[in-house]
């Protein structure tokens, strides 16, 4: 994996973030850039508690949210997709790929419903032959989950909508969900502390930037 600090330009390829932060009052580009895990699959998620195209009356601090949001989901929603489709994971593994994997695309496509035409585009992958090996993907997967979970933790302050922020916290309870799993399956406790430090922005790209899976 390469150490390379990933970009905002990476990222947003057809800058469409950067315009939404450029409009957006006040300090929106730490709001922006971590995840807030935002908003689920099901019936309890974006599409329900916003409907479709409603997110583009949440406010543009919270339009930046939830794109750089859409733009990690995707990143998660391909990475399982990936690795259940090439057919090398086994067991509890590829049980534990193809469940996550489908809440990923669930919340890639709430997402993409809520924000209509100011979503931004899917970015380009390379994951560099993880999602093909089983300890690779589930280190990666550890690692993915628990940035998302302290990566929302941080952003969920600076959300102003209240149906935005109800969404927020029924997709974190997800991507917690999915974190513990993701432990047990490494052999190590799914609850190991009492308390969840909240990530940066800084944290989370350097996190992210260290996969150099988002290619521009």
């Amino acid at each position: 994996m390469t150490n390379e600090i990933l970009t905002l330009e990476a990222v947003d390829a057809d800058g469409a973030i950067r315009e939404l932060a450029a409009e957006a009052a006040g300090d929106t580009r730490a709001g922006f850039l971590a995840k807030a895990g935002l908003l689920g699959g099901g019936a309890f998620g974006v599409s329900a508690l916003l409907g479709t195209g409603e997110a583009l009356a949440a406010g543009k601090r919270d339009i930046s949210i939830l794109n750089y949001a859409l733009t990690l989901e995707y990143l998660e929603a391909e990475f399982y997709t990936r690795a259940e489709n090439s057919g090398k994971l086994k067991g509890q593994l590829a049980q534990f790929a193809k469940v996550v994997g489908a809440h990923e695309r669930a919340h890639v496509k709430a997402l993409k419903a809520a924000l209509g035409r100011k979503a931004v585009k899917k970015p380009k992958f390379d994951f560099k032959g993880v999602t093909k090996q089983q300890k690779a993907f589930l280190e990666t997967a550890v690692v993915l989950e628990a940035t998302g979970v302290s990566a929302y933790a941080g952003q969920a302050p600076r959300i102003k909508s209240d149906a935005v922020l109800k969404s927020a916290l029924a997709i974190h309870a997800v991507e917690a969900r999915h974190a513990a799993w993701a432990l047990q399956l490494a052999g190590k406790k799914g609850a190991p502390t009492a308390f969840d430090a909240p990530l940066s922005m800084k944290q989370v790209l350097r996190a992210v930037g260290k996969t150099g899976f988002i290619k521009a």
